[in-house]
């Protein structure tokens, strides 16, 4: 029996272009891929291990043809819609309170700026959780094993008594792992409200 669920956030609530995104960063930047250096401190910068001055200047010197304002642009151009009818579906989780609910995702200060500027129901969604857990603070990211270590310790939960939900293959392969149960949901197909249809076997 489920008594908790995790959340992700990106492609759950709020909507992604990772796609097109990642193709117009590397048009912006004049490379063909990313490089090692750029992958790593995009991952420190994801765990608050950098801050967000740092992040800025280690692109402004590596890119010096773009604007601090383009590359934090740039850098938030993934970020799309969070439509309001899937904080509504939160809201009534939340009134129900048979369950425990928990946001569990990978994000950084730029990008949760970004969603406090543009999202004005930012603070209403944060307080329906019992837990909000992003990357950059607890200094910790999917799909590593230790955040879910973490959250599972931190809340005293049961494994099979958790559902997590993502968008990201490897961050669920890690939960079953675990033993937890999940659901990948895939951006454009299905949407977080259909939850207990789809998984009306866990409920």
């Amino acid at each position: 029996m489920i008594k908790t669920i995790i959340f992700d956030f990106g492609n759950v609530f709020i909507d992604l272009d990772i796609e097109t995104a990642f193709k117009v960063t590397l048009e912006k930047l004049g490379i063909s891929s990313l490089p090692e250096d750029i992958i790593e401190i995009n991952k420190q910068y994801e765990i608050g291990k950098v801050t967000s001055e740092e992040f800025i200047d280690f692109y402004v010197e590596k890119f010096p043809y773009l604007s601090r304002t383009e590359l934090v642009d740039l850098w938030n151009l993934i970020l799309k819609d969070f439509p309001k009818y899937r904080l509504d579906f939160l809201k009534q989780l939340k009134d129900k309170a048979r369950y425990q609910l928990i946001l569990l995702s990978n994000t950084n200060e730029l990008h949760i700026d970004w969603v406090k500027a543009h999202v004005p129901f930012y603070k209403e969604f944060k307080n329906y959780f019992h837990q909000f857990y992003l990357s950059h603070e607890i200094h910790l990211r999917k799909p590593n094993k230790d955040i879910f270590e973490f959250v599972l310790k931190e809340n005293e939960l049961k494994p099979n008594e958790c559902l997590f939900i993502d968008d990201n293959a490897d961050n669920i392969e890690t939960a079953k792992i675990m033993g937890i149960h999940t659901w990948h949901i895939r951006p454009g197909v299905d949407d977080v409200v259909d939850l207990f249809s789809v998984k009306s076997h866990l409920f």
